[in-house]
């Protein structure tokens, strides 16, 4: 349990520090002793809340063109990535998804080093969308998401409301179907209710953090961990 913890304090800091990779953190943490079935229900039931609370907290910054497109796109990549997580074997998940961290990783450092928003592209939007839904669905990585919508956003502000908005909407839905196909049990639900207090522990001090700290420069030393976790598990998982 006291990986749970952990994950939960560190995952749940970097979402209120970003507002994003809390997921990415929370299972490359605990997939080197559980199976990703096992982690993704607890994962999103814990970060739903916190996705409400920042997109709450940031409100005036959504911009509804945005985010709803985007929204609607990830949605139709769920089912197939739900459908994966719940009959794929989970020891190729875990190569999988190491790769998919050592990815984004890459994409997201090289992003941090040339920061900027760029235009929208349709094309674009809806390769990401769909791609996004997949590993949300199988997953629940919405480091893709990040990487698009940061840079159709001009501030960290407007970044942290318009992904989480989008987060919102993937996560109600995603719930449902957990539930409607059985991967959300009663053992989740009790082991959720009992790292809430950690969630919201991690969440306060990376809101709190992110006021003191410097923001790319914390961001730079994830992305760098999270590569590195990735590595690790692709070898630990072959």
């Amino acid at each position: 349990m006291i990986w749970w913890i952990i994950a939960a304090i560190a995952a749940f800091f970097v979402k209120g520090l970003c507002g994003f990779a809390n997921t990415l953190v929370f299972s490359t943490i605990l997939s080197f002793g559980n199976n990703n079935i096992n982690i993704s229900p607890v994962e999103l039931l814990l970060g739903y809340p916190t996705n409400a609370i920042l997109a709450w907290k940031e409100r005036k910054s959504i911009n509804w063109n945005v985010c709803l497109p985007l929204a609607l796109l990830v949605l139709g990549g769920n089912i197939p990535g739900i459908l994966l997580l719940r009959n794929a074997d989970t020891g190729m998940i875990k190569v999988i998804f190491g790769f998919v961290i050592v990815l984004i990783g890459i994409e997201m450092l090289f992003r941090e080093m040339k920061p900027g928003k760029m235009k929208q592209s349709k094309v674009v939007l809806s390769i990401i969308g769909i791609l996004s839904g997949l590993l949300c669905g199988l997953y629940g990585i919405g480091a893709l998401l990040g990487a698009y919508v940061s840079r159709v956003t001009e501030d960290s502000r407007s970044f942290k409301a318009n992904i989480c908005v989008v987060f919102l909407v993937e996560n109600t839905f995603r719930i449902v179907m957990y539930a409607v196909w059985g991967i959300i049990t009663f053992d989740i639900a009790k082991q959720t209710v009992m790292l809430i207090p950690f969630m919201l522990l991690g969440l306060y001090l990376g809101m709190v953090s992110s006021k003191v700290l410097n923001e790319k420069l914390v961001k730079k030393i994830v992305i760098i961990m999270l590569i590195v976790s990735g590595v690790a598990l692709i070898i630990n998982s072959l």
